[in-house]
Formats: structure tokens, sequence, C-alpha cells
């Protein structure tokens, strides 16, 4: 059985699909793995945790942080002590069930803004933080 067979959800979180919700399910392994800690100790809910993920933590390096771009952008300006990125919609494009979203990444270590656009207000931020880190030479063009 899977662990969102379990949850209790109020009706709008059933009605939407929370049970397939990746933050809600993250959410819940959280607050399970806090329970172990708290009934069984530190050791037990270590042995818990690997033996749930250890293939995952050995396979995973310093390189590759799986942290999404304007996390990388903030936590790069942040070490250098510099502001913080500001993102501008520009405009909404298309119908309400198709839309197109342009933002504009303000960053003050840099002249120009970088652009970014997605099918969501999140992707195309996370686009024009990508474009910044690599005006900024923090990343490579993949």
């Amino acid at each position: 059985m899977a662990l969102k067979e379990f949850l209790k959800l109020g009706a709008g979180e059933l009605k939407s699909g929370g049970f397939n919700r990746h933050s809600i399910q993250a959410d819940s392994v959280e607050a399970l793995i806090g329970a172990i800690y708290l009934d069984t100790g530190m050791e037990p809910c270590r042995e818990r945790i690997l033996a749930w993920y250890q293939s995952r933590l050995e396979k995973l390096t310093l390189e590759d942080t799986q942290k999404d771009p304007k996390t990388r952008l903030q936590e790069f300006l942040q070490s250098r002590r510099k502001a913080l990125p500001v993102y501008h919609l520009i405009r909404v494009e298309g119908e309400a069930h198709e839309q197109t979203f342009y933002i504009d990444c303000e960053v003050e270590a840099l002249k120009q803004h970088s652009a970014g656009q997605g099918a969501s207000r999140r992707i195309a931020e996370q686009q024009s933080a990508a474009a910044a880190l690599i005006a900024l030479g923090a990343e490579r063009t993949s």
C-alpha cells in the first residue's frame, strides 16, 4: 500500500486530487520521519531513513544539487552578499486553459534583465532565473 492511501484530506484537497500532489506526499513523509524520531529516537529513525533512501543518497554528488534555478540563483547571490532577484510579470498570453507567462528577472549585478516564458508563472520564473545564472557565469548552457 502507498502512503497516500492512509492520508486524511479535506474536501477541497480531495476534489483537486491532493493525494497525488507531490508537496502533500513530501510533507507526509516528513511528518512520518518526525514521528518515528519522536517515538523511537535518532538511531532507529536514521536506520529507517537509510532503508528507504540509501540507494538515492549514494547517487548524490556535490555537483548535482537538484535545486531549481530560482533557488540556485538566490543562493548564488546571497553567498556574494548581493541583492536578491526581483521577478516581474511582463504579460500573459492565451486562453485561460492554455496561457503563456512572460517573466523578467532583475538582478542588480547584471546590466540586463533576463527573460523567461512558460505555461505557468513558476516555470517562466525558473527559466528567467536559469538565464540569469548563465549571464552571471554561474552556470554553463547545456
